[in-house]
């Protein structure tokens, strides 16, 4: 979610792109098409992921959105949308791996899916969600306690899109502290949600808390908007840290 924003903002000094084969996999998209606000046709899926291929990566971890009131994505329906995609990729000789997990909303879903165990993963056992951009959940340490004593690795969707923290990070601190990790959507760096997200993208890198890169992207707008991230010191800063859990996955 989210559009392009600062493409016709202030520019700052660029560095040479980034080289982004060294982080090999991306761990946050929406290509399996049609399921949710990511790739409306398969045709659409294909531009997008010969597109991450020509960026360096050797794999894809598509993420669906999954919410109780939204886009629901059972795990059945991303698998099954997940072997059509990669029927597709691998018929059109595109030499990626595409993988899927799913990105889930911290609703009462979350909670019953993560007791029941039937969460996708990537990575084994890491899980992504996402929070509501309004305010921080009065259940997010519940959830992410849940997750853990079910076995999971709760992994944090780009936190620096969610305002209410922007003006404090001690809550970040303490879900640092529990053991989440975090997940930078590269596009914030160049601006794609608005200067808030961006400083408080560039205050997480400062704090050394991301353990993970993603492109989050949707389309081919995102696509766009990478190639201009990959410019960006803050990103070399990132990449160059050594940090990034990616290349492992």
């Amino acid at each position: 979610m989210g559009v392009i924003g600062s493409l016709f903002g202030k520019s700052r000094k660029a560095m040479p792109p980034a080289d982004l084969s060294v982080l090999k996999c991306d761990v946050h998209s929406h290509f399996i098409p049609g399921i949710d606000d990511g790739a409306p046709t398969i045709e659409a899926s294909l531009e997008l992921i010969r597109a991450m291929h020509d960026l360096g990566y050797e794999k894809v971890v598509t993420t669906p959105h999954s919410m109780a009131d939204g886009y629901k994505n059972p795990p059945e329906v991303i698998l099954t949308g997940l072997e059509k995609l990669r029927h597709a990729v691998k018929e059109e000789k595109v030499n990626i791996k595409v993988e899927a997990a799913a990105e889930y909303y911290l609703d009462h879903e979350l909670l019953e899916n993560a007791t029941a165990q039937k969460l996708l993963t990537f990575g084994t056992d890491m899980v992504l969600f996402e929070l509501p951009f309004v305010s921080e959940p009065a259940v997010l340490m519940t959830a992410v306690f849940e997750m853990q004593t079910q076995g999971f690795r709760p992994v944090l969707a780009h936190p620096e899109r969610y305002p209410f923290w922007y003006s404090d990070v001690s809550a970040m601190e303490k879900l640092k502290d529990r053991g989440v990790l975090f997940q930078l959507n590269m596009i914030a760096l160049m601006g794609a949600y608005g200067p808030g997200a961006r400083k408080q993208a560039e205050k997480i890198v400062d704090l050394g808390w991301y353990d993970l890169v993603g492109s989050d992207c949707h389309s081919m707008k995102h696509i766009e908007a990478i190639q201009v991230a990959r410019t960006e010191p803050y990103l070399h800063k990132l990449i160059d840290g050594g940090k990034l859990l990616n290349a492992a996955l």
